[in-house]
């Protein structure tokens, strides 16, 4: 079912779940049709069915459109005759210039279709009018063209292997009743299928995989009236006839399916597209293009047979049902070829072959999928089923599929060439049959729908019957061959199972005799023992792909329709056929019947030893699984659910799409609308608990997990289910990773826990046979076998094998055999007289503590066993020959031709007798009692290898043990201890205590529960517990185990070294980690400072991370910092608001530019170089606000021609990636941090120190005098070195890392002026920007992270090294303005001292003073710039005055000082109102601004505010240069502590009193006042904003992102683009500025480059961070490499959608948003993403 976006915005879809696709072809909406969904689903406007009462269109309206459109589709229909040549003959190009010329002509109908119903109904009527039709389609007799045209279209017809019927009127009259007489011959033929073939050579040249000989069937099943007759009587028909022969051409399908709301439309296309069924399978399978055509064609068969009404229409009229079945069939005899399975020779059965393109390229999906499609609906599925002339068919083209894709096993070598064809097999039998079987299964769910499932049942019996008969099955199956493919035995194990669980039907009405039942048995039972021998490795040599094939037959996908149905008919076969002859099957097919002897040696004809364990393992744990597994055998639907989800949780922790695809779809629905059953989600939350996305420190993302409850782990883990659902090994030990992970967290256990034992669910009654699987002879003399090797350390024995055991014991006490002996009235004889010398009787309660004394074994001679004898022999100690036990061999024979005599009466079980006979001899002669007769001749029947094994003889082993001795003698064992259970522990024990732990603690629980249920097996129990506990058994003095000893040993000290090792490696690694990777730890506090640990005089000390020398900086061997330098925007788009712009949503909303920081500064300066000189403009601003460079290193040091070296050997190494050595770029040796430069460190001291911190006594006009001096000092040019020259290197890199646009500001580009104004705004970048890294205040003081990074200190030094190059004229130097009263009038003047920017002179003047300067002088440059400062606060203050309150501050009396703000303020507004103009450009709207009245408080905050950005630089400068530490405090008292750190005495309460003037306040203020009026006629307009400008900034935010991201994707996925006009296939949103840009677009690339890295070099300085509108993921682009970051929107279980791949809604997650803003805030993206890769200027 779908829905457009309109219905289903306007419908109410709580708690549904839906998926949004974006559909490329069109098609109808479901909404409003009540065949196909609820009317309470339909959206608001069906359901007020506003569509009802529309009046009829004027028929007048209409007659022009009825009197065009017949010659203009048939224009169309001409057109396609006559461009259309046989593929064969013509390139598809061809064809497609014909769709070319016809694009405008069906883009024109697909117009009138959506003009609404009138039209649609004016079309319906020409399409389906046959009359029209046969009047155009043939031509008129005079018409030559329409004649040649009408051939044309014949002939087409006849090359598509179509005749038309040609009935000169009688067309009209034809009916359909031919298709279903001729489906019915047809059925007639099938069953011959199996026998009647006959070989063909590949004339048409398709050879098939290994040049296989394709096979034809004799018995054609050819119908003529399907598969050969069209006959076209309308528009419609032979449109759609074209539309076919175009495989299907998108705008075609587009119109044919927006015709389809319109009722009577939908039905006669319907009939015409199962009319043309057969056709469209022919051409499928011709074409090229299958994949894009299998879409298309499913496009259009979804909408038609998704209506149950319209579905069960067609069937009965069109014989749909007849039709599919037919052409599935047919189209898969093309592919046929002879099985090889069991003997090649004598087998008549056919096969798909897997290798053909047909099944490689899933061509027959589209048809499939239709069938699938129409049995969803019950009535047409009740048809199939009722209808035995159909599923006669079907159970052949099930056949088909039985049996293929053969693997053999490759013995000598390696295969050569590894066929992929697998996955073919795979998905062949997933969808073409088991997909339809579970279709037919949803409707046998009743008792009423018996019949149907009898009549399947027993179609899949006979089939099965012809299958054994047609590959020539006997009773055992061919050597080392496997198929995972036996679909016709999981059609009749799901029948059987739904028959029981949900009908009520007896299950023996259902079973076969013994006889078939044993066969049936085999090839399940054959796949069960191959998937243990390929994880053994003895499918090796067939390459990987066997592997594959082995993950996929478990895959969540594929095992509940392969492993599942095949388990669970042998749990069927096991519970009715003799369990002893199934446990012998079962051993003899995993090939370790030779491994069951109680011999410490024995020889293995079929394995190598090293096979030997993970086979037994296998063999075991099948058992333990067939024996424990419940899915069909009681479990009720919501218990499965709950099962598979607790064993994937238990695996790993699961994302809720993820386990939605893990866990298998049947039999139980995951959208939970099965009625009665618990929904997916209930479940899940009864399981799991929800773990919300989270973030790792090294930035990779986290998606929302679910992670098993605690009462989950304690109760409900199931290793056997986890065991049976793992596609890799590991996650088993995975599970039991978190299962041990989870005993120690809640203090239940802390060693090295078993897998727990679980309690089953009980057994439907049907079933009950299964247990006696348990209670059988053969398999307790296994398990005492097992044991007792176990206790004896024989080779090949492994915890798992014991842990297999004990559950089997466990398994068969918790599940005791009914007395009711019913089903064993021919076998008693067979049973007591087989092994009653080892067992009386079958229960195993009974048999635990029965003792065997004696066993005689077969041993090859060098065994110790025959040491031991010939030691007793020389002693003369013979052990008495017989026991209690023991029978003579007279007795044994006469037992044997008894069973054979009996056997022979009762035919069915000759196969059971022949099975045990073999089994026998094989056991008998290697482990059974001493009294079987030995006949060395026939003992060694089977062919040995001449030469190669040693005698064998036999010996007698003296064991005197029983299986309740054994458990208590391996749990000494275990627990390294000789008395470990002592008899007070019996007294007190109980199993329900003993649910976690280890094998001791298995072994106590199975010993408790004997000892509870029987009475006898608690006294034995007291009696060994009571004897004093032998030695250990004589074996363990041998010097062999004194070695294995030796080896325990080794083994646990090397494990506790390695241990020591990884703790010793983890506690350096954190060290390092603290120390250097502050990028994942920004919380730490240390202080990046070179040399602060060091002495205060002696020289810093570097260490080179390359060649590990340590040693100081020099001029001949400079030492550098590993820095990264890159341009950044970040700066220039903070706001003056603290909230972030919001991005538009709608057409009204905008975001407009103008108010940010960079835009803002850019204004400034060219408003000041329209009426200053160009040199004094390019040092009153900043500039780097947009794409200035900041620099930031990782902290590490080396020199600088190590470096060199480095990045020479970088250049030579090929395996390069993520980025460009050619461009300077490298890792950091160390810590693998992303860097492109090298800072070289100056020599000398870290910190100016000693002298240079000493306090000062000097007056403030000496200093002033002093710095005058200091500035007039000419710049020396250093001597030339291999630090300057690495200085230099520094620069150019420094300027290389921006654009040039973003370093000419004057008029002059490329002038000292320009590289001058460069230079300190680099520095002015890094201190501002570290001051937003702070948190845009020094408030929390200390050293945070930013500083760990900064390398300001050095970056100082190389800017003043180069800086000092440019001497500034004295006459112009500013410095003189500042500190003394001077008159200036150029008719260009410099820029007036209260427009320029105050911090931009600091810097100016401190990098230009000689290095290293005097703290004194620092703090003298400071005092001088706050007066400015504070002059320009006091202005810029006085602005915003209204013109009144001005008035009365002029005309107040003040007290004349100069420490008082009242007086500088009354003093500044007198001298501006002297030119009568400035303040009288106020405005309206400035009059509104400052309507509020100004208190004394909020002028001194105010004024505090404007300084305060400037104390804040001045102070973190000073820091870096003079290592001043800064104390943290409030954000109240942030001011006075600034001014405090930097020397200007003042108080907190006045901002004033930290003034200190060198000359007359009123005075300076005066001068700087008529600087500003002297000039103030020329641009009235701009001295307000040049005056009043605010230096306060927020903090840098990204967007404001909506919500919902469907609002996004609804408003910008069919946006045009602004560039080019177009929508764009890949739109994407710059999250910085709100840009819309096309990703990849061609249209708007410019000098090759594309418009997102466009966009990034212009809005970030080659930064962008770009939200993809169809992806939700967000790239970053830096410089010439991307990323993609990952997704800021997640779906309601904290999932992302990449690609939008599952449609569901998503959210934004507020934390992913803030650590995106907080990366590119700190300028991270390099350091924490790792996956790089160039994008060649094509985003």
């Amino acid at each position: 079912m779908s829905l457009c976006a309109e219905c289903f915005n306007n419908g109410d879809h709580t708690g549904h779940d839906f998926n949004m696709f974006r559909s490329q072809a069109g098609g109808a909406c479901d909404c409003g049709d009540g065949n196909v969904m609820r009317e309470s689903g339909f959206c608001s406007r069906h359901r007020l069915k506003t569509g009802e009462n529309v009046p009829s269109v004027p028929r007048d309206l209409l007659l022009m459109s009825e009197m065009v459109l017949p010659r203009f589709i048939i224009t169309i229909i001409q057109y396609l005759r006559d461009g259309y040549t046989e593929p064969e003959s013509a390139a598809d190009r061809d064809l497609q210039k014909v769709l070319q010329q016809l694009d405008l002509h069906i883009s024109f109908l697909e117009e009138l279709t959506k003009m609404g119903g009138a039209m649609r109904t004016v079309l319906t009527k020409i399409l389906t009018n046959q009359q029209t039709f046969k009047e155009l389609s043939m031509g008129q007799e005079e018409n030559v063209y329409a004649k040649r045209n009408y051939e044309k279209y014949l002939s087409a017809l006849k090359s598509s292997g179509l005749l038309s019927v040609e009935e000169k009127g009688t067309g009209a009259g034809a009916t359909d009743t031919a298709a279903g007489a001729g489906a019915l011959s047809l059925l007639g033929n099938t069953c011959r299928l199996f026998c009647d073939l006959c070989l063909m050579g590949d004339q048409d040249g398709l050879q098939g995989v290994g040049q296989r000989k394709r096979v034809k069937l004799s018995s054609s099943t050819k119908d003529p009236s399907i598969m050969d007759t069209l006959k076209h009587k309308c528009f419609l028909e032979e449109l759609l006839f074209w539309t076919i022969k175009y495989e299907f051409p998108q705008k075609m399908v587009t119109f044919l399916l927006n015709m389809l709301p319109d009722q009577d439309y939908k039905i006669t296309f319907t009939k015409t597209f199962v009319q043309h069924y057969a056709f469209i399978m022919k051409t499928l399978m011709k074409s090229h293009e299958s994949d894009t055509m299998s879409n298309r064609i499913v496009h259009i068969s979804v909408q038609l047979f998704s209506n149950e009404e319209l579905a069960r229409h067609v069937t009965e009229e069109c014989q749909l049902l007849d039709i599919m079945v037919t052409v599935l069939i047919y189209m898969m005899e093309s592919c046929l070829i002879k099985s090889e399975l069991q003997d090649e020779e004598s087998n008549h059965h056919v096969v798909v072959n897997c290798g053909e393109a047909l099944l490689k390229n899933n061509t027959y999906w589209p048809l499939v999928s239709d069938f699938i499609n129409i049995l969803s609906h019950q009535s047409v599925a009740k048809r199939f089923l009722e209808d035995q002339s159909l599923l006669l068919p079907w159970m052949s083209f099930v056949s088909f599929f039985q049996g293929m894709n053969l693997n053999k096993r490759e013995l000598n070598e390696h295969v050569e060439f590894e066929s992929q064809t697998y996955y073919a097999a795979f998905a062949a039998e997933l969808e073409a049959c088991a997909q339809p079987m579970w279709g037919l299964l949803t409707h046998c769910k009743v008792k009423e729908t018996q019949e149907y499932t009898k009549t399947v049942v027993q179609y899949c019996l006979d089939t099965l019957q012809m299958w054994f008969d047609a590959i020539g099955f006997v009773d055992e199956p061919a050597l080392n061959q496997l198929t995972f493919h036996l679909p016709l035995h999981r059609y009749y194990a799901m029948f059987l199972s739904k028959g029981v669980k949900c009908q009520g039907l007896d299950l023996d009405s259902l079973l076969p005799d013994q006889e078939m039942l044993m066969k049936i048995m085999v090839h399940p039972l054959q796949i069960q023992a191959s998937l243990s021998e390929i994880h053994s490795n003895m499918w090796v040599r067939n390459g990987l792909q066997i592997k594959g094939q082995a993950m996929t037959y478990v895959q969540s996908h594929f095992c509940n329709s392969m492993i599942d149905p095949d388990i669970y008919l042998l749990q069927v076969c096991a519970s009715r056929l003799d369990p002893d002859y199934f446990i012998s099957s079962v051993f003899e097919r995993f090939k370790v019947v030779d491994l069951l002897t109680m011999a410490s040696q024995h020889q293995n004809a079929v394995l190598d030893s090293e096979q030997e364990r993970p086979m037994l393992e296998g063999a075991l744990t099948f058992l333990v699984i067939l024996s424990s597994l419940r899915i069909h055998l009681g479990m009720s639907d919501d218990e499965i659910l709950r099962a598979e989800m607790v064993s994937q949780l238990c695996m790993n922790d699961r994302t809720h799409s993820s386990l939605l695809d893990l866990i298998p779809e049947n039999p139980n629905p995951k959208s939970g609308v099965v009625p009665g059953s618990c929904s997916f989600e209930e479940m899940l939350s009864a399981v799991a608990d929800f773990k919300a996305p989270v973030f790792e420190p090294g930035g990779s993302m986290q998606q929302g997990m679910y992670t098993p409850k605690a009462e989950v782990w304690e109760k409900e883990f199931d290793p056997i289910m986890v065991i049976l659902r793992t596609v890799y090994r590991r996650d088993v030990q995975s599970a039991m990773d978190r299962y041990s992970a989870f005993l120690k967290q809640s203090g239940i256990q802390t060693g090295n826990p078993w897998p727990p034992y679980k309690e089953r669910t009980p057994l439907h009654p049907c079933y009950k046979g299964l247990v006696r699987l348990l209670h059988c002879k053969t398999l307790h003399i296994v398990i005492f076998t097992l044991l007792y090797k176990i206790w004896m350390d024989h080779q090949n024995m492994s915890e798992h094998v014991l842990c297999m055991v004990l559950y089997l014991i466990e398994l068969g006490l918790d599940n005791p055999v009914q007395d009711d002996k019913v089903e064993e009235v021919s076998i008693p004889c067979i049973e007591e007289h087989c092994h009653d010398s080892w067992f009386p009787g079958t229960s195993l309660l009974s048999n635990l503590h029965h003792v065997i004394n004696f066993v005689r074994v077969r041993v090859p001679e060098t065994a110790p066993e025959v040491e031991r004898k010939r030691e007793r022999e020389r002693e003369r100690e013979t052990p008495a020959s017989t026991s209690s036990e023991s029978s003579t061999f007279g007795q044994v024979s006469q037992t044997l031709s008894g069973v054979q005599r009996l056997l022979s009466r009762t035919q069915v079980f000759s196969l059971v007798a022949e099975r045990r006979r073999k089994f026998q001899e094989i056991i008998n002669r290697s482990n059974h009692e001493a009294s079987q007769a030995v006949r060395p001749k026939s003992s060694s029947s089977r062919w040995l290898p001449p030469g190669s094994p040693p005698q064998l003889v036999t010996e007698i082993l003296e064991i005197g043990e029983s299986m309740l001795s054994l458990l208590v003698k391996l749990h000494q064992k275990l627990s390294g201890k000789q008395n470990s259970l002592s008899l007070s522990w019996l007294a007190e024990v109980d199993p329900a205590h003993h649910a976690h732990g280890d094998g001791l603690t298995a072994i106590e629980r199975i010993l408790a529960k004997a000892a509870t249920r029987s009475r006898h097996s608690k006294r034995c129990l007291q009696e060994i517990c009571g004897k004093v506990c032998p030695p250990i058994p004589p074996k363990k003095n041998s010097p062999g185990d004194k070695k294995s000893m030796d080896k325990e040993e080794r083994r646990q000290r090397a494990r506790e070294r390695q241990q020591k090792l990884l703790a010793e490696f983890a506690s350096r690694q954190k060290s390092f980690m603290e120390t250097a990777m502050d990028v994942e730890s920004p919380e730490t506090d240390a202080v990046m400072d070179m040399g602060s640990a060091e002495p205060l005089d002696s020289e810093v000390l570097y260490d080179c991370v390359i060649c590990g020398q340590s040693g100081p900086s020099t001029e001949d061997r400079p030492t550098g910092l590993v820095v990264l330098l890159q341009a950044s925007s970040v700066l220039g788009h903070r706001c003056r608001s603290d909230t972030p712009k919001r991005l538009p949503i709608t057409d009204e909303e905008h975001i407009y530019p103008e108010d940010t920081c960079g835009a803002t500064h850019d204004v400034r300066l060219s408003l000041m170089q329209r009426y200053f000189k160009d040199s004094s403009c390019l040092q009153s601003v900043s500039i780097g606000w947009d794409g200035g460079v900041y620099v930031q290193t990782c902290g590490h040091t080396l020199h600088i021609d190590c470096h060199k070296s480095y990045m020479e050997s970088l250049r030579n190494d090929q395996v390069l990636q993520g980025f460009s050595v050619d461009k300077g770029e490298f890792t950091c040796p160390l810590c693998r941090q992303f860097a492109n430069s090298v800072l070289p460190c100056r020599p000398g001291r870290g910190m100016e120190t000693g002298a240079w911190h000493a306090p000062s006594n000097k007056s403030m006009s000496t200093l002033v005098k002093e710095v005058k001096d200091l500035q007039e000092q000419l710049g020396i040019f250093p001597v030339e070195s291999n630090l300057s020259k690495e200085m230099e290197s520094v620069i150019k890199d420094i300027k290389n890392t921006t654009q040039k646009k973003y370093m000419d500001y004057g008029k002059n580009p490329g002038s000292p002026d320009n590289d001058f104004l460069f230079m300190y705004s680099v520095a002015r970048t890094n201190l501002e920007l570290e001051l937003v890294h702070r948190g845009g205040n020094l408030c929390s003081g200390g050293a945070s992270a930013a500083a760990k990074r900064s390398c300001l200190n050095q970056l100082f030094h190389v800017l003043a090294m180069h800086m000092r190059l440019y001497s500034i004229d004295s006459a112009y130097n500013p410095w003189t303005r500042l500190t003394q009263s001077m008159y200036c009038d150029d008719e260009r003047p410099e820029v007036p001292m209260l427009f320029r920017d105050v911090p931009s002179l600091l810097i100016i003047f401190i990098l230009t003073m000689p290095q290293p300067l005097r703290k004194e002088h620092f703090t003298c440059v400071v005092k001088v710039l706050y007066s400015l400062q504070y002059t320009q606060a006091l202005a810029a203050l006085s602005v915003r005055f209204s013109r009144e309150e001005r008035l009365a501050w002029s005309k107040k009396n003040t007290p004349n000082s100069d420490k008082s703000w009242e007086s500088l303020l009354c003093h500044m507004i007198s001298e501006l109102t002297k030119a009568k103009d400035v303040y009288d450009t106020n405005s309206e709207e400035t009059l509104v601004l400052s309507s509020s009245v100004w208190s004394p408080q909020s002028i001194e905050f105010s004024l505090q505010q404007f300084c305060l950005p400037f104390l804040r630089l001045s102070c973190l400068l000073q820091h870096h240069l003079y290592g001043d530490s800064l104390p943290g405090c409030l954000v109240e008292e942030e001011f006075s502590l600034l001014a405090g750190c930097l020397g200007l005495a003042g108080s907190a309460q006045s901002s004033a009193a930290c003034l200190e003037w060198n000359v007359n306040a009123l005075d300076l203020i005066s001068q700087w006042c008529s600087e500003e009026i002297y000039f103030v006629s020329g641009f009235l307009e701009s001295l307000q904003s040049l005056l009043g400008q605010d230096p306060q900034w927020a903090a840098p935010r990204l967007l404001h992102l909506p919500d919902n991201y469907n609002t996004i994707f609804q408003y910008y996925h069919r946006k045009s683009c602004t560039s080019c006009g177009k929508t764009p296939k890949d739109p994407a949103l710059c999250l910085v500025c709100g840009a819309f840009v096309c990703l990849k677009g061609q249209c708007c690339k410019q000098q090759g480059v594309c418009e997102c890295v466009l966009h990034s070099q212009h809005c970030g300085a080659a930064t962008g961070i770009f939200l993809l509108i169809n992806a939700s993921v967000i790239i970053i682009i830096r410089g010439h490499r991307f990323c993609l970051w990952g997704s800021v929107y997640l779906d309601a279980h904290g999932e992302e959608d990449r690609d939008l791949r599952r449609g569901k809604p998503l959210y934004l997650c507020e934390e992913r948003y803030r650590v995106l803003e907080q990366q590119w805030v700190s300028h991270t993206f390099d350091h924490i993403n790792k996956r790089w890769g160039p994008h060649y200027n094509g985003l």
